[in-house]
Parts: structure tokens; sequence; C-alpha cells
């Protein structure tokens, strides 16, 4: 019986381990055309299994104004907890950017100004931008047009994010250790 028990055991262990070194993937998908947008959240293990998934439409967000009565926060008192702690977070997020693999991203951009020059000045700036970007993401495609019909903003892509959960692990307790790491956590949820 305990030798079932510590199998069973071993099996919860070895599973969780596989879970970690395989990580997590995170795609997101957006949509915007004219006043409506859609967008889609979706966190997966094994890089099939749906865990979670958060749809956000247009119409959630008609009446609800429950974001006008947050709380102000002190900006200077953060920036003052904040300022020690700058060389760790960057050294966190250069660890944790080695734990991050941007698999797949697409985005389709169609920009209009009322005035035709802007909107060639602005889709120039974006082109420029998207081919920075496809030379730095092998496995992106950016695409941008420009509309001379009047003032237009919509796009429409996709992002697939792999999280490898086992290198962020050491990192993020690094990170946490540090007495101003967790002074500024306190200072971020106290207000």
């Amino acid at each position: 019986m305990l030798n079932i028990l510590l199998m069973i055991i071993l099996l919860i262990i070895i599973l969780i381990f596989i879970f970690l070194l395989l990580g997590i993937r995170l795609t997101v998908k957006w949509l915007k055309i004219n006043d409506e947008y859609d967008g889609c959240v979706k966190i997966l293990i094994l890089k099939k299994l749906t865990v979670y998934t958060y749809n956000l439409k247009s119409d959630d967000n008609k009446d609800d104004k429950s974001g006008e009565k947050d709380k102000k926060r002190d900006f200077k008192k953060l920036y003052e907890l904040a300022k020690p702690c700058f060389n760790d977070l960057k050294t966190f997020l250069k660890d944790a950017m080695n734990a991050i693999n941007i698999n797949r991203l697409e985005n389709h951009l169609v920009i209009g100004f009322s005035n035709f020059a802007k909107t060639g000045e602005y889709i120039g700036y974006v082109w420029a931008i998207s081919s920075i970007l496809t030379g730095i993401l092998p496995n992106s495609r950016l695409s941008a047009e420009p509309s001379f019909n009047g003032e237009v903003l919509n796009f429409k892509g996709q992002m697939n994010i792999d999280i490898y959960l086992l290198k962020l692990i050491i990192p993020t307790i690094k990170l946490i250790l540090k007495k101003e790491i967790r002074e500024l956590i306190k200072g971020v949820l106290n207000g």
C-alpha cells in the first residue's frame, strides 16, 4: 500500500515537472473595426489544452462606470520605493525575456486621416516600425495599408507567446527575496 502511494506521489511530481518544463502558451487575438472591438485571451497548457479563456467584446463596457472611482495613488511615493529596485527589475526582465518566446505575431492595420499628407506620413512610420519588428521577430507578419477615405483606424491580429515557467522560477525567487522589492510590492498593494 505504501509503495502504491509513493508511486502516485512520484507520478504527480513528474507531471508537475513536465508541466513546468513545457510551460504555457498564451494566445491573444484582437479585432477592431470602426467602433466595434473584439478580443480573446487563452491560456493553454501542453500547447493544446485550454485552461482559461477571457473574451472582450465592445458591448461589454457600454454602461460600465466602475472604473471612475479608482482610489488615487501617490506616484511620488511609488517612485521613491521603485528607485532602488531598477537594477533588480532590469536583471529580472532580462531573465524573463529568456523564458518567453514569441512564436507568432500577425497584425493588419488600416489607418487613415482626413489629410492625405498626414495619412502618408503616418503609414510611412508604421511601415518602418513593422519592418524593424519583422527583422527582430522572424515569425511575424505585419502589414499596414493606408485609407484615403477619411479618418479610419482598424486592425486585426493574433499573437502566440510561449512562457517556460521552469526558467522563471529561480529569477522570480531571487527577485522576491530582495527587501526593496518586497517593500515596493507592499507599497503598490497598500496604495
